[in-house]
């Protein structure tokens, strides 16, 4: 009995099973409407805007993707895509709208969209399709303010020096991701920038372009090469400070050419002090020509001078670009220039005691030859492969960060110096950290608009026309980098650039071109326009010898006006 119970109760389970199965085999498909709807989220500019959280309503009421709950929200391009499973005969008859919104942007009303059948599915699904482009405008927020009140600042604590730069900026960046996961929270009005795209932010070609150069010339500078070179001026100019301080500045702008400007004042400051205190005259009317001279040679090429960097990373700009649109005018500036000081500093020039120059020729050989003949060889190698690769690099499609890597890790191996010590003596951490931060900050301004709207009040005043809008970029740029570090003022003009190029149709570059002679060049015109001017300055009067913010000005005002206008100049003639 108990095994046909078993039998009985195992049959019925099968049965059960089989007719369960059967029904939803033999169960057709739910009828019903299938919509597939994508669009595109631009700003006024046609650009698309990412993160936008998109909403849709059928007759007015919200439906979510088909099997999904989450919120529809765009990619990096601006679009979307969804699908939606509706009853049947929703469509076409229905009113299907879409809304967006999205922090510092105003919320997207509404927006009433066309469907269109486009047959049947294999489930006997009707099928409709609608596509459509939004636009998003602009919204003051207190975001904004925010963000700009933190850009302003960090620009204030680094102009009168109340602090290091590099904390500056660190304090900023910190405060754009503090407000936006604190009062943003609570409040998406006040919602600046995600750690997310603080991270995407962070420009890594220009973090390890700069560290990779810094190795290379970290490894130079172990075997005395500059100094040989600023032995060699001395000796060829036989005694006239005059043809010395040319012959100087020509040296200092070419090896500024290629190495990191302020490095390479940091290599010459200390042998030209020493020959000027030989010469007896003061240091300044030597060191002043050339930190100018090194300001215009870094101008000319794309790893000269930091904001060519930046300009060239955030551009795709190639280093033979930079060469061939820049080295003629910045020559032509050098010269001027040298010319210029020659005549400022004519009287301490013919002060100079040269009574003995073979002696002094000799002190100088002793004291400053190349340590290590190996070395140098192999440095110079290396220096002239990065080179080769900057300008090739184009082609190859290939960042110049990793032409800087790949040489400096093979001058290390091959040298075989201590990467340790490279590292912790030769590259200039707070200087990355300093990009890094700033990167943050700029970030967080243009999220919330800020850069936009300069942009767009750029693009008004220009009347869409080029030629304004060159001179209005060479000259702002001349004038505020004067003021302002250019590394930070640099980095809030990229995308305000990126955006005059797309609106004005431009496609020769020319507007790059004009920020890169205005923020390089104006500079020059004050103690703090650039790192190099800031630590010439610093090691001159850490031996003794001063100079005050308006003695500078005096010095480096009118050479700079004049390259800037020489480059106007150059600039309207040739685009």
């Amino acid at each position: 009995m108990k095994r046909i119970g078993r039998l009985w109760l195992l049959t019925a389970l099968l049965l059960a099973l089989t007719g369960v199965k059967g029904g939803l085999a033999a169960e057709p498909p739910a009828p019903g409407d299938h919509l597939t709807l994508s669009g595109v989220v631009k700003n006024p500019q046609g650009k698309g805007v990412k993160e936008v959280e998109i909403e849709v309503r059928v007759n007015g009421q919200p439906v979510h993707p088909r099997g999904k709950e989450e919120e529809i929200v765009t990619g990096s391009n601006g679009g979307f895509v969804a699908e939606f499973l509706l009853p049947a005969g929703t469509l076409p008859a229905a009113r299907v709208e879409v809304s967006g919104r999205k922090p510092s942007w105003r919320d997207l009303p509404p927006t009433p969209v066309q469907v269109v059948e486009t047959g049947r599915d294999e489930q006997g699904h009707r099928r409709f399709t609608a596509t459509h482009t939004f636009t998003l405008n602009r919204a003051v927020t207190p975001a904004f303010w925010v963000a700009t009140l933190i850009l302003l600042g960090v620009y204030v604590l680094i102009a009168a020096e109340i602090m290091h730069r590099t904390l500056a900026a660190l304090l900023g960046a910190a405060l754009v991701l503090f407000i936006s996961y604190t009062a943003g929270t609570f409040d998406k009005s006040y919602f600046i920038l995600s750690f997310e795209d603080a991270m995407r932010a962070i420009d890594m070609n220009v973090i390890f372009l700069l560290m990779g150069m810094m190795i290379i010339v970290g490894v130079l500078k172990k075997t005395g090469l500059f100094q040989w070179l600023a032995y060699k001026s001395y000796a060829l100019a036989r005694g006239n400070v005059f043809v010395l301080s040319f012959i100087l500045q020509i040296v200092t702008a070419v090896t500024s050419a290629f190495l990191d400007n302020v490095t390479t004042m940091l290599l010459l400051i200390p042998v030209t002090i020493e020959i000027a205190v030989t010469l007896k005259i003061n240091p300044m009317i030597l060191l002043i020509p050339e930190v100018f001279a090194s300001n215009v040679g870094g101008t000319a090429t794309l790893i000269g001078d930091p904001p060519n960097i930046l300009i060239g990373s955030y551009a795709k700009l190639t280093f033979a670009q930079f060469v061939v649109n820049l080295a003629l005018v910045c020559l032509v500036c050098l010269v001027v220039s040298g010319l210029w000081y020659l005549w400022w500093y004519r009287k301490g020039y013919l002060e100079a005691d040269v009574k003995d120059v073979n002696r002094t020729i000799e002190y100088l050989r002793q004291e400053y030859r190349i340590t290590d003949t190996r070395l140098t060889v192999m440095g110079l190698g290396i220096l002239a492969f990065v080179i080769f690769l900057f300008i090739v690099h184009g082609v190859l499609h290939m960042e110049p960060s990793v032409a800087a890597l790949i040489g400096s890790m093979l001058l290390l191996v091959i040298s075989r110096i201590d990467i340790v010590e490279m590292l912790e003596h030769e590259v200039e951490w707070p200087t990355l950290i300093f990009f890094i931060a700033l990167f943050m900050v700029i970030a967080g301004a243009e999220e919330t608009g800020l850069i936009q709207m300069i942009a767009e009040w750029v693009l008004q005043v220009s009347q869409g026309n080029l030629t304004i809008a060159i001179v209005m970029i060479l000259w702002v740029s001349a004038i505020a980098s004067a003021f302002i570090d250019n590394i930070p003022f640099t980095a809030t003009m990229l995308p305000i650039v990126l955006f005059l190029n797309e609106s004005m149709g431009v496609t020769n570059n020319v507007l790059w071109w004009s920020l890169a002679l205005g923020a390089c060049l104006g500079g020059n015109g004050t103690m703090i326009g650039a790192s190099a001017n800031v630590v010439t300055v610093g090691l001159a009067e850490k031996a003794g010898y001063h100079i005050s913010f308006l003695g500078y000005i005096r010095a480096c005002w009118w050479p700079m006006m004049i390259t800037v206008f020489i480059s106007m100049i150059y600039l309207l003639l040739y685009y």
